[in-house]
């Protein structure tokens, strides 16, 4: 099956993608091909609502959730910046989103170096 997924306001296809396949999977193919690394996340869009993707989200599972509405939903890939390996040589501090028990929240954002 093929997925759209808009980057940089440019719509790009997908082929492929089966039920299997997880949002991290889509981002590698997505970056491998536009020839960058960085940080990533892909991000679901539908009217108002828009959320990102996990990384082990499967794609074609979450946009089976919109029924006969998955047309509408539009998938955007987002560069957040450079990957954790182009930071090695400048100093930064260690933050982490911790919820309410203390316990650190695992995030939607990919790493590609």
């Amino acid at each position: 099956m093929e997925v759209k997924v808009y980057v940089e306001g440019i719509q790009r296809i997908v082929c492929g993608v089966t039920e299997n396949t997880t949002c991290q999977e889509v981002v590698i193919a997505l970056a491998q091909a536009l020839g960058r690394t960085g940080r990533y996340t892909l991000r679901e869009k539908f009217k108002e609502y828009e959320r990102n993707v996990t990384p082990d989200e499967r794609l074609l599972g979450s946009l089976e959730k919109y029924g006969q509405q998955a047309r509408e939903v539009q998938l955007t890939l987002q560069h957040l910046g450079p990957s954790l390996g182009d930071w090695t040589n400048k100093p930064r501090a260690q933050l982490r989103r911790a919820d309410v028990g203390g316990r650190v929240r695992r995030g939607s954002v990919l790493s590609f170096d």
